[in-house]
């Protein structure tokens, strides 16, 4: 068994010197705030030393003769200014990387930033941090909470442990334009980086990982997550005594991961455990800063079916789908015979597992041949197995080069969608599902997606491609703009006020049609659709049905053009010379009354005046008198003048007339009959021109006596 270890493992230099220097103290006025680390071993051990873990400053009565330990997490402002007060020394130890992180935000705070801390609300680095900016920070990684601060000013730091692939996901996803100032900064403390990629790096070469850790410790936890990412056989332990080494008795590489408040002797007490258990125990160290000619499989992964041309040695290595170059030795009726370097057994190859018609003469012994492990015990080849692979190792390369291809998916995660395209795994991230956010991921789940390859992995067993939807509907969309951009150019470049064009109805609304003129979007108002005025669009119109419409008005910059309907249909007056003459007796209703009489709809849209010395035989002071609005009545036409859009007409015209009166008397009232009739109608002219002058020139009197 092969042991290999993380080189950067175990106490990092901040915790170490956080434990040299405590060690160096004795006694029973010796405090640390908090644990020193997140190791119990390392915590024991300082109790019997006599110095002792408090958790809160009201715990002991402190006095100048007090010594208090700042641990590496470092403490808000407040343990400081309470300490100094007391008289108290203070050994501070806190983390160059936290009291970097401590000053910025400080100094941000000072000068008016919100402060927004991306980490563990919990944990004592983030509390102390938070300490430097009175409590008021913003603790999150939910980058939407982030995006909902208005502040105009933000200063965004990080938890020194926490995880980088995180951080940079959330900081992809955030908002700039929103404050005027924006200050972020890459807190994670540098050996975290480090520890984050081997552990990254060991978990995908090893059969099984562990990672020991304090129960406390945020970092082990970041680094227990990464590796169970690679390595299904992931544990996390606390103690190397308490865990049961039996299931690692199979296992060819385990990999051993160290926090950094871990000390190293742990890792020696894993080594001895497993000796218990395995004949042989090889321990080995894997750098990410290595060079690629270092031990251990160090280098990136390479593709599985380069592993194993390199890896087969004794027939013990073989896999099942691996994938091998092997030479012809010999050709029989049945098939070949096939050897592969430093084996000394060859191998049959059926011509039923070939992938052309087996003709004898086109094989020729020494010629190379690539086939696929199909089988063990006995061992078993095939090449007519390689024909999916080949197919799909040439579709990644398209894939990889821009291809766009299909995956169904299967179930989603925290971060987006699961698939499968072959033998590789398809993660889709929630942001490149789709042009906006997704709230709802589940449903897509049996959903077939269009994915362009953003990354294509193929490290050892782990192969994935990691895919975007979005980015295709966002280039299919500004195609769409694009020729719609053209489209409108060549549309207003042929258009002109007063054309008339064919249109289609779209819509409508209440207040027009938007009508399809060459596939651009017109707007026809509702007051443009009918001389007479209509409530509904479909009084007028027909979805889908095409009609001449005449141009308005054209907003080049806007992209707006109004049209107009009723322009191209002849106004009701253009047409009462072929429909009435004087003389004719009409049926109409009585719309509105005046002083100096009644106006009657001959029609919708056609009017006529009923003069109040017309209405009766009788002498009338005021219309209404003798008539109510919306009687119907009969009445006469006297005088029609369509350039005027006026009609006289006359009810009394129609009426029997009355008894003659003695001479005189009628006389008399005849002569003041016309006299008043005189004024009336002296006075009935000027109104009437008041009403015309305040009608618009495409309103007609019912349209404006209704606006009343």
């Amino acid at each position: 068994m092969e042991i290999i270890k993380a080189k950067h493992s175990g106490f990092c230099f901040g915790v170490k010197r956080a434990i040299d220097e405590t060690m160096k103290l004795s006694g029973e006025n010796n405090f640390i705030l908090g644990d020193i680390i997140h190791n119990e071993k390392v915590i024991e051990n300082l109790k019997e030393k006599g110095i002792k873990t408090i958790y809160s400053l009201f715990e002991h009565d402190f006095s100048d003769n007090d010594t208090l330990v700042i641990r590496t997490h470092g403490e808000p402002k407040s343990t400081y200014d309470f300490a100094t007060g007391k008289g108290v020394k203070i050994i501070d130890c806190t983390c160059p990387f936290v009291q970097d992180i401590q000053k910025k935000v400080l100094d941000h705070y000072k000068n008016g930033y919100t402060i927004v801390i991306i980490g563990n609300e919990k944990h004592p680095e983030v509390i102390g941090i938070n300490g430097w900016c009175d409590n008021n920070a913003v603790i999150t990684d939910d980058v939407d909470k982030i995006n909902e601060i208005t502040s105009e000013k933000i200063c965004i730091v990080v938890q020194t442990t926490y995880s980088e692939v995180k951080f940079n996901e959330i900081i992809k996803k955030i908002k700039y334009n929103t404050p005027k100032m924006l200050d972020i900064f890459n807190t994670i403390c540098y050996t975290t980086t480090k520890r984050q990629k081997e552990a990254f790096m060991l978990s995908a070469i090893c059969d099984a990982t562990i990672v020991i850790g304090g129960k406390n410790s945020n970092n082990t936890q970041e680094l227990f997550e990464i590796c169970k990412k690679n390595c299904r056989d992931t544990y996390r332990i606390i103690d190397p005594s308490d865990f049961d080494y039996k299931i690692l008795k199979n296992k060819r590489k385990v990999g051993v991961v160290l926090g950094a408040s871990t000390p190293i002797e742990q890792f020696q007490e894993v080594v001895q455990n497993m000796e218990k258990i395995t004949e042989e125990v090889i321990t080995n160290e894997i750098d990410v800063d290595a060079k690629q000619d270092t031990p251990v499989e160090q280098k990136e992964v390479k593709s599985e079916m380069e592993k194993a041309f390199n890896s087969i040695k004794t027939n013990k290595n073989f896999r099942v789908k691996q994938v091998v170059t092997a030479k012809i030795s010999s050709v029989k009726d049945e098939g070949l015979t096939i050897s592969l370097k430093d084996i000394k057994s060859d191998f049959e190859l059926p011509k039923e597992e070939l992938i052309s018609d087996f003709v004898k003469e086109n094989f020729k012994v020494g010629d190379e041949i690539r086939v696929m492990v199909v089988g063990k015990n006995p061992m078993r080849f095939s090449e007519k197995a390689m024909a999916k692979i080949l197919a799909e190792e040439a579709e990644i390369e398209e894939i990889k080069n821009g291809k766009i291809f299909e995956a169904v998916i299967e179930s989603t995660n925290k971060g987006g969608l699961i698939g499968k395209f072959g033998s590789y795994q398809v993660f889709v991230p929630s942001s490149q599902i789709r042009i906006g956010f997704v709230k709802d991921l589940e449903k897509y789940v049996g959903k077939k997606l269009r994915l362009k390859a953003e990354k294509v992995e193929s490290k050892g067993i782990r192969k994935q491609i990691v895919g975007s939807q979005r980015t295709i509907l966002e280039a299919e969309k500004a195609i769409r703009d694009a020729e719609r951009a053209e489209k409108e150019a060549e549309f207003f470049d042929n258009i002109q006020e007063g054309d008339v064009v064919l249109g289609t109805p779209l819509r409508f609304t209440n207040f027009g049609a938007f009508v399809s003129v060459n596939g651009f979007d017109c707007l026809a108002h509702i007051s443009d659709l009918s001389w007479t005025g209509c409530k509904n669009c479909a009084d007028v119109l027909e979805i889908g049905k095409e009609y001449e419409f005449k141009i308005l008005k054209i907003d080049t910059e806007n992209k707006r053009v109004s049209i107009g309907y009723k322009q191209l249909q002849p106004r009701p007056w253009d047409l009462v010379s072929e429909k009435y003459a004087v003389g004719d007796v009409i049926k109409g209703k009585v719309v509105r009354i005046v002083p100096f009489g009644a106006f009657v709809e001959i029609e919708k849209g056609i009017d006529g005046l009923v003069h109040v010395s017309q209405i009766s035989n009788k002498w009338l002071e005021n219309p209404v008198t003798a008539l109510t609005e919306g009687q119907e009545v009969e009445a006469k036409i006297l005088d029609i003048n369509p350039e005027k859009e006026k009609i006289t007409l006359s009810i009394k015209a129609l009426l029997p007339e009355e008894p003659q009166e003695n001479a005189e008397d009628g006389e008399d009232k005849k002569a003041k009959g016309k006299k008043r009739a005189k004024k009336t109608e002296e006075n009935a002219e000027e109104e009437l021109r008041e009403w015309k002058d305040d009608a618009s020139g495409d309103v007609s009197i019912a349209e404006m006596i209704n606006k009343d």
